[in-house]
Formats: structure tokens, sequence, C-alpha cells
């Protein structure tokens, strides 16, 4: 395929997604589509199928943490997806995102002889993945084998290359930032006109998206019955339900603390972030490794809706806030420091509406990921 300062209209990439419902893999899709690039799904669904945006072959029903049926199938999806050759070979890249839907397009690619450069996403680095312990080395040597014949491997924070690719597997898995930002084109509203917001009332503190770490929900339930009548706090999303499972009821014992369930992304955004005065974007989920690497995409929603965030000093996370003046960075013990920040927020919001038209003088393309992004990446895999 040869390329100039547009994509053909006949760019084509088999994309192997670990659910065809998961928001990153919309978000990824989208961004191809959005590029003109014409996208051919091979994805497992956790619970009803939903129809998506691309022609999508299923490759059955897949649950959260089952790695014994993610081993199994490998195997299985790999030879449904074979079945679709004529797909695959019209196919100018496969992208696979997580180690296990590399896997399975490495081993379909080899079924069916293909020589379409291979590109792995990797948006975590697993804990499994992490340590010196035989599971972490087993799987890392795994790793090194697939990456042996990609082109190319797309992360979304640069410490997921210091930390991980750079340091365990040295010339291998050559990276390509691209950060977990909103996508060109998709469905959310226009930035607020000003920083300015009410001030009165408690302070609201959000948390969204996947609620999976304790450490957090502990530190902000504590918040909540310290600050009965100054201080909200909002959560929405969806509760790991290997840590919660009965969150409902634990959040039912607070009265400020709000659990809204799921909402839709991005359509809801503009709604549920001018709803608070500042988001969580702490995590200790995997404390020591991942946690301390990521860059969370409610840094960029929030961002992009004026809502400073809260991290923890010595992330990446912190790091990306502080060079942007995007929020509040806060020191261990958190247990000390946040309730600190949280008083001087409750007395004075004037460095909340600081943060906020600092952030809403930071260009668009700080939050929002334009075509120009995937041009660069099919790029760089050689397409």
């Amino acid at each position: 395929m040869t390329m100039s300062g547009d994509i053909r209209a006949t760019t084509r990439v088999a994309f192997f997604g670990h659910n065809v419902s998961d928001a990153a893999v919309r978000r990824r899709a989208l961004a191809f589509l959005r590029a003109g690039v014409e996208v051919s799904g091979f994805m497992p669904r956790r619970g009803e199928p939903k129809r998506p945006d691309w022609p999508n072959v299923d490759l059955g029903e897949t649950r959260d943490n089952d790695y014994a049926w993610r081993l199994v199938h490998i195997f299985s999806g790999s030879r449904r997806a074979a079945q679709h050759a004529a797909l695959l070979r019209d196919a100018d890249l496969i992208y696979a995102r997580n180690l296990d839907m590399l896997a399975m397009a490495h081993r379909t690619r080899r079924l069916l002889g293909l020589d379409v450069p291979l590109v792995y996403e990797c948006l975590d680095i697993h804990h499994r993945l992490v340590g010196q312990g035989a599971v972490a080395k087993a799987l890392r040597r795994f790793e090194r084998r697939l990456l042996q014949d990609c082109a190319l491997v797309v992360v979304s924070s640069p410490r997921f290359e210091s930390e991980h690719f750079t340091r365990h597997y040295s010339a291998l898995g050559r990276c390509h930032l691209i950060e977990n930002r909103l996508i060109e084109g998709d469905a959310f509203d226009a930035r607020p006109a000003n920083g300015a917001r009410p001030q009165d009332g408690p302070l609201r503190i959000g948390w969204f998206g996947n609620l999976r770490c304790r450490r957090s929900f502990d530190l902000l339930s504590a918040t909540a019955r310290q600050f009965p009548c100054e201080v909200e706090i909002v959560l929405r999303g969806y509760p790991a339900r290997s840590v919660f499972p009965d969150f409902e009821a634990e959040v039912a014992g607070i009265p400020n603390i709000e659990f809204h369930g799921r909402y839709s992304a991005p359509e809801d955004l503009a709604r549920i972030y001018d709803d608070i005065d500042v988001v969580w974007a702490a995590d200790w989920y995997e404390a020591g490794a991942n946690s301390l690497w990521l860059l969370p995409n409610r840094i960029y929603e929030g961002g992009y809706f004026a809502t400073p965030s809260i991290a923890v000093a010595g992330t990446e996370t912190a790091r990306w806030i502080d060079q942007r003046d995007a929020g509040f960075v806060i020191g261990e013990p958190v247990e000390r420091s946040l309730p600190v920040l949280v008083r001087s927020l409750i007395a004075d919001r004037a460095p909340i509406l600081a943060r906020r038209n600092s952030l809403l003088s930071l260009s668009r393309d700080t939050f929002v990921e334009g075509p120009e992004t995937t041009l660069a990446l099919l790029a760089a895999a050689g397409c």
C-alpha cells in the first residue's frame, strides 16, 4: 500500500479486539473509520450482542477475568477468524488489542500464511506480566515471541514503553504513543464557554468509569463521612464485582455518596462532568506497576470539559497534570493529604476556577484525537 496526503479509500484494517462493546475498542475502531479506513472486526463479546459501527466477525462470548477461557479461545478464535480468509487477505494491517488477541491474530496470520503488518495495542500492562515470578517470566517470554513478528506496539502512556517494553525487550517492540483522548467526530458536546461554575453548595468529587480500586473507594467514602455536609461524592460507571461484590449496599450507607450506574460515552460526558467540581484520577488497582504508569481517559474527558483532576504524586497521571496545571497532585499518605486538599477547596473554590481556565487555554488536540493520528500510526506501521 502507498500513502500520500490522504489515506486512499481501499485501506483496510482487520481489528482483533477483546470485546466488541469495550469503549477503548470502539474509540480505536472509530478513529480508523473517521480517517477513511475500512474496518473489519474479529471480536468476542461480553453479554448480549450489540451491533457495532463496523462489520464484525463474532468470536463468541467472553467473561471478565476468565483467563482459562482466553487461553483456549486463542485457538478456537483463530480457527473461526481464519474461516474469513478473504477479509484477512484483503487487509493492509492487522491490529490487535491486548495480549490474548495479539496471540489470536498472530496464529490466524500464520494459519493463512499472511505477510500483512501486525500491530499490538497495549493500553494496560497486566499485573501478571510484572515481577520476577514464574508466571510473569513465562508470560513475558510469550509476549517476546509475539513481538518478534510485530511491526509496531501502540501504547497509551510513555511509561509503558520505558517501564515494560524497553526494560524487558530492548530493541523489540518499537513503540508508538497514542493517548486515550476523545475521537474527533464522535458525539460529544462543545467545550464550555468559560471556566465559571456555581460556587455555592457542596464540593462535588466525581469518580467515573471502571470502578475497580478498593483504596479509592475507601478514601472517597472516608472523605464523605468526614465532610457530611460540605462534600458530595458522585460515582458513575460499572463496579468490578470481583472487588465490590455488594457495591450498592456499601454506597447506600453513606447519604452524601451518589451512585448513578452506567453512562453512555461520549454522549453523556458533558452532562456528567458539568455535574462535578473535580474528578478523581488516582488508582491503586495494580499498585506499583500499571497504576503508576497509566494515563486514564478521565483526564482527557474531564480536561476537555474543564474539570480538574486529582492525582497522586509519583504517577504518570500526576506528571501529566503538573505539566499542564490541569488539576491537583497530592502526596502519600493520601489518607492525610486528601482531607487537607478537600478542606482547602471547601474554603476557597478559586484554585478550581484557575485550573478550569488553564484547561480551557489548552489546545483542542490535547484532549481530542484527529485523523492525523491514524495517518501517523499507519505510516509508522509501514502501510
